[in-house]
């Protein structure tokens, strides 16, 4: 266990360390989720500016319900990215969770409860022969996932041909809909509850330092006596538990199941993660550095809506914001040889 520790100590704090050429604060704002934290305060700012609308207590619950969602992806995916994987699949498995919960409740006849929990194991099925695929295969993790959103987004259009499932009993739907408090609904509580047992995992746990070494390296992480096969794999299954998850949340907040579901979700998770201090290269990031990512995203897609931006603008911003993160994450990069 010292060995792992030492590995990951190693990892984390090499970058940067006595041999950065740029200033303190500027090596800071490279590292770590405090620009990332200075752009989200900036982005608030800039909107709260261009339209009175958005900083109102009810826009703000709005955005907290919109990115539910993608927080839930983005926290599976901080895991993946941080160990050096990708996972480009995550939007089509929600949508194939979607559309198994509809089809078990309806068609089936399952008890609803029943149909997504069987939707939530479904998602960590994929995100099983997914990891196989890595692991065992030895596919690089770009074409096993890339695969993976292939045949799921295949299965979930063959369930019903297709075809959307509508009609809910008011039980589900009041779990995204009704706030407790006045603040929170069901899925917002589940979200915060997950972010917590990640940050505390990740940051406690001798597994989440395994992830940390094996993205630093998986050569010296399997020298220090991790299974790295079986971490990967596993790492790979809580993503796509978490994608099923979302699936359900979506049905529950669209009160339908549709096949065509989370759309470019993969980018946006990425996205946030990325923008929120994980590199693409493996070996950093932090729970805490997503939730900031996510909030970004989901407030500039408020912001843009608010403004009456159209939609196809809205893929270019995000598009060029996505390109910005990876440039500030090859930025990082260079800065820690």
């Amino acid at each position: 266990m010292s060995t792992t520790q030492d590995t990951v100590s190693a990892v984390d704090t090499s970058p940067g360390r006595g041999r950065s050429r740029t200033p303190a604060w500027a090596d800071q704002l490279l590292t770590g989720s405090r620009g990332p934290a200075l752009g989200l305060v900036a982005l608030c700012v800039a909107l709260f500016i261009a339209t009175p609308h958005f900083l109102t207590g009810p826009n703000l619950l709005n955005i907290v319900d919109q990115i539910t969602i993608l927080g839930i992806l983005a926290l599976g995916m901080t895991a993946v990215i941080i160990m050096g994987g990708i996972d480009l699949s995550v939007g089509a498995v929600l949508a194939l969770a979607t559309m198994v919960v509809g089809w078990l409740s309806h068609e089936a006849g399952w008890p609803l409860w029943l149909s997504a929990i069987t939707a939530i194991a479904v998602g960590g099925l994929c995100g099983l022969l997914s990891g196989l695929g890595i692991t065992m295969a030895k596919l690089p993790p770009f074409i096993a996932t890339l695969a993976m959103l292939s045949i799921a987004r295949g299965v979930a259009n063959v369930i019903t041909d297709g075809q959307q499932i509508v009609g809910y009993p008011d039980w589900f739907d009041n779990l995204s809909t009704v706030r407790y408090l006045g603040i929170f609904t069901v899925t917002s509580i589940v979200l915060v509850l997950l972010y917590v047992a990640g940050w505390a995992y990740m940051r406690y746990r001798s597994g989440g330092r395994s992830i940390y070494a094996i993205g630093g390296s998986p050569e010296v992480a399997r020298l220090a006596g991790i299974s790295v096969k079986k971490t990967t794999t596993l790492v790979y299954v809580v993503a796509g538990l978490l994608a099923g998850l979302a699936g359900v949340f979506m049905t529950m907040r669209l009160d339908s199941s549709q096949p065509s579901a989370g759309l470019s979700y993969e980018l946006d998770t990425i996205a946030a993660v990325v923008i929120g201090g994980a590199s693409l290269s493996g070996g950093v990031g932090r729970v805490t550095g997503t939730v900031i990512g996510v909030l970004i995203i989901g407030v500039l897609r408020n912001g843009l809506n608010l403004l009456s931006v159209s939609p196809f603008v809205q893929q270019i911003v995000i598009g060029a914001v996505i390109a910005l993160a990876v440039m500030l994450d090859v930025l990082r990069r260079r800065e820690a040889h």
